[in-house]
């Protein structure tokens, strides 16, 4: 009997992980091909069996037990309920009804292989199809986040089991700029600012604010570098947060994907963007030909530029911040993959590998591409026939490339508007220092006139006193 996605059991199923990352439409669908069992006691599965199909836990409650021993109880209504029981096949332990329950059997592979969210986009908005039901709560939330939803349903138990709770007031510096890090925050309830201060005497810059379900702490955990920022509690707020060791194994490690320079070069023919997220001093010594430059403190700023059509590959220095740089692409719904070892794993040998010699167009050919199967030269004739090939291929990039340099345009300004900001607010600034070093010293040429004329009063008060001595000593006199 099919199942209406609005009524009670829709709504529990609907929270249930992983489908809670599926589309409203694909949910809609499933639920009308499955089918709430109940039992009254009895077993519903034993250790070893095989059978690919994963049971819910709906209503009542179900001890799980090994060779007659108590292992754990779960109760319907617990976070422990929203993940499939002892999931693991060949069954490790045997799952029994304690009196009367309510569950639900599934195939294995709509489980473990849900299917992504569909995004529809245009050149103005981005709809996403969801859930009529979007109340939800922080956990539906995060599990429908792209990053999360990447993750197999092991690893989103192993995260949920391992969050711990902390609370902050207003005003509390929840992570400040320069520490190490620690831990990755999940905002459970309120809100909270990120700052960031481009150096040590400067103003604090803001990057973004945050709210329920937004996640941060993410950057230094993946470079391992210092904290690259400050976040401070902009009302009194509840964060789940896990610590470093669990968010690499079960976060970082299963989302990023590397390329070598060969794949790298492979990737940018088929249309992928370059981005290079070092710092403009790094750009400017070296950089890849055709890359963008979004240093990467300002790139949270500049994701509305960047086009959700073609992948990103991320490059820096070392490759340390490409990481963070690509899973911030990620959580953001832009397909990223990382420059496996930064500029600095590619040594001039790899970059030269291939000789290239120029043209008169001004285009680079490889001399490989005018070569013969068996690695001989051709004739004048066929040379020719291929070089009209090659230009009528280079015609097509360089309408890509123009596209490119466009989003590197944007980019740039973005990156210059940022520096004018903080140029405009240092000048506004100084402008003040002046007014008031003005102020002051006036106020300091004033004092010093009080302090002539006060003197002078003193000697005037003070040669009274003495007149007025030497006419007391003459009446004494008299």
């Amino acid at each position: 009997m099919a199942i209406d996605v609005n009524s009670k059991d829709g709504l529990i199923i609907r929270k249930l992980i992983p489908l809670a990352t599926l589309p409203g439409t694909q949910f809609s669908a499933l639920c009308a091909e499955i089918t709430v069992e109940e039992m009254q006691g009895g077993v519903l599965f034993k250790k070893g069996d095989m059978e690919r199909q994963f049971f819910y836990l709906l209503s009542g409650e179900v001890t799980l037990q090994s060779e007659g021993l108590e292992v754990e109880v779960i109760a319907a209504d617990s976070d422990s309920a929203r993940f499939a029981l002892a999931h693991q096949i060949p069954r490790k332990i045997d799952a029994v009804a304690n009196g009367e329950v309510r569950f639900l059997r599934l195939d294995a592979d709509i489980v473990n292989h849900p299917p992504l969210l569909v995004y529809k986009e245009d050149n103005s908005c981005m709809v996403i199809e969801e859930a009529e039901d979007a109340s939800g709560d922080w956990m539906t939330a995060l599990l429908r986040s792209p990053i999360f939803q990447r993750l197999p349903p092991a690893n989103l138990q192993k995260i949920l089991m391992g969050l711990e709770e902390v609370h902050f007031n207003k005003g509390d510096t929840i992570l400040e700029q320069g520490s190490a890090g620690d831990y990755y925050y999940l905002i459970k309830s309120g809100e909270c600012l990120l700052t960031r201060k481009p150096s040590p005497n400067a103003k604090d810059i803001k990057l973004a604010q945050l709210a329920n379900g937004d996640t941060f702490g993410e950057d230094s955990l993946i470079s391992d570098t210092p904290r690259n920022g400050t976040v401070t509690a902009l009302t009194d707020i509840i964060l789940l947060r896990l610590d470093k060791k669990r968010f690499v194994s079960l976060i970082k490690d299963p989302s990023l994907k590397f390329v070598n320079y060969v794949e790298m070069l492979e990737a940018v023919k088929q249309g992928a963007i370059l981005l290079d997220v070092s710092s403009q001093d790094e750009y400017a010594n070296r950089h890849l030909d055709g890359s963008i430059n979004a240093p990467f403190f300002s790139l949270r700023m500049q994701l509305k530029t960047l086009s959700r059509a073609k992948p990103v590959i991320v490059v820096c220095g070392d490759g340390k911040v490409s990481e963070a740089a690509a899973f911030l692409l990620l959580r953001h719904k832009i397909t990223a993959m990382i420059l496996k070892g930064g500029m600095k794993g590619i040594s001039p040998e790899t970059e030269n590998e291939v000789a290239i010699y120029p043209i008169d167009d001004g285009f680079e050919t490889h001399v490989g591409d005018c070569m013969d199967a068996g690695g001989t030269t051709p004739r004048m004739g066929e040379v020719e026939s291929r070089l009209e090939q090659r230009s009528r291929a280079m015609h097509g990039a360089i309408a890509e490339s123009t596209e490119s340099f466009n989003q590197g345009n944007v980019l740039e300004r973005s990156v210059d508007s940022s520096l004018e900001d903080q140029i405009s607010s240092l000048k506004s600034e100084n402008e003040a220092l002046r007014t008031m070093n003005g102020q002051l010293n006036q106020l300091y040429r004033k004092l010093e006139a009080d302090k002539d004329h006060a003197e002078k009063q003193c000697r005037i008060l003070q040669n009274q006193v003495e007149k007025i001595t030497q006419v007391l000593d003459q009446l004494k006199g008299d």
